[in-house]
C-alpha cells in the first residue's frame, strides 16, 4: 500500500499521519491523505475540542475528547447519518458517551465533507482512522447510525487498528460486504418500530454477516433511538468497555 508520512505537533502530540488507498469496488481506486491539522472554536453548548484534518480530499471537521496527558491506544469514530452532524442519536449520545469514556477512550466525532456520498463518507472515517493511529491509537471501534452504520461497515474492512463496529439504525445499501467485517465483532441496534429504515434491514446485515455479530432490537423504539435511549446508551458504553478491556 503506498504511502507517506507527516509528523506533526499539535499541542503536545506528535502526529504520524499514514496515506490510506481504498478501492471501493473494481473500478474505483481512491486515495486520500493527510496534509495538515488546525484546530476551530467549538460553540456554546458542545463539548470536546475542534479539530479540523486537512486531507488530499478536503477538510474533515472532528470534535476530539481526548487528554494528552493520559494517553491511550483506545479510541471510537463517532459518525452520523446521510445529514451528516456531530452529535448523534439517542439524544446525543455521541457528545454524552465522547465525555463519559474520556480520558479512558479517546472520542473522536467525525462529520463528512460530502453527506450522503458513501465513498466520501468513508474516505473521511479512514482519513480520521489514519488520524488516531497516528497518535497512538491503535485500538479503534467505529460507531454509526442510519447512513453511517454503512460508512462504518464498509470502513472497517480497510483498517488493522479497527477492532469492531457498531451499526445503529443501518440502512442496508452499501452495506453489503459486511461479511468482509469479520473477525472484527459487530453489534447491530435497531427500533423495533423504525419508520425510516425498517428494523429488518439490520436483520439482513445480520444475515449476511459472519460471527462474531450480535442483533439488539429496541422495542417501542423509532429511527434516532430516543424513545429507549438510556438502554441505547448503556449498551453501547458497555460493548465499547467490554471490548476494548484487555487492549493497550
Amino acid at each position: 500500500m503506498p504511502h507517506t508520512r507527516l509528523n506533526r505537533p499539535l499541542n503536545g502530540i506528535l502526529i504520524d499521519l499514514v496515506y490510506k488507498v481504498c478501492a471501493m469496488s473494481e473500478e474505483e481506486d481512491i486515495s486520500i491523505g493527510i496534509v495538515g491539522l488546525s484546530e476551530w472554536e467549538v460553540e456554546d453548548g458542545q463539548t470536546g475540542r475542534g479539530l479540523s484534518i486537512k486531507t488530499t480530499r478536503g477538510i474533515v471537521k472532528t470534535l476530539i475528547h481526548h487528554d494528552p496527558q493520559a494517553p491511550t491506544s483506545k479510541a471510537v469514530i463517532w459518525v452520523c447519518g446521510a445529514s451528516g452532524g456531530l452529535d448523534g442519536p439517542a439524544d446525543h449520545m455521541y457528545k454524552s458517551l465522547g465525555e463519559e469514556l474520556s480520558p479512558r477512550i479517546t472520542s473522536l466525532r467525525v462529520d463528512y465533507r460530502y453527506p450522503g456520498d458513501l465513498t466520501e463518507s468513508v474516505m473521511d472515517t479512514l482519513s480520521a482512522v489514519s488520524f488516531l493511529t497516528g497518535t497512538g491509537h491503535d485500538n479503534i471501534l467505529l460507531v454509526g447510525h442510519s447512513f453511517g452504520g454503512a460508512v462504518v461497515i464498509s470502513a472497517a474492512p480497510f483498517s488493522e487498528q479497527v477492532k469492531g463496529v457498531i451499526a445503529l439504525s443501518s440502512q442496508t445499501a452499501g452495506a453489503f460486504n459486511v461479511a468482509d467485517v469479520s473477525p472484527k465483532p459487530l453489534l447491530l441496534i435497531h427500533g423495533d418500530e423504525d419508520s425510516v429504515l425498517a428494523h429488518s434491514c439490520s436483520e439482513l446485515i445480520f444475515d449476511w454477516a459472519e460471527e462474531p455479530k450480535e442483533l439488539v432490537l429496541m422495542p417501542a423504539t423509532g429511527h434516532r433511538l430516543t424513545e429507549t435511549s438510556s438502554d441505547v446508551k448503556f449498551k453501547v458504553k458497555s460493548w465499547i468497555e467490554n471490548h476494548l478491556r484487555d487492549v493497550g
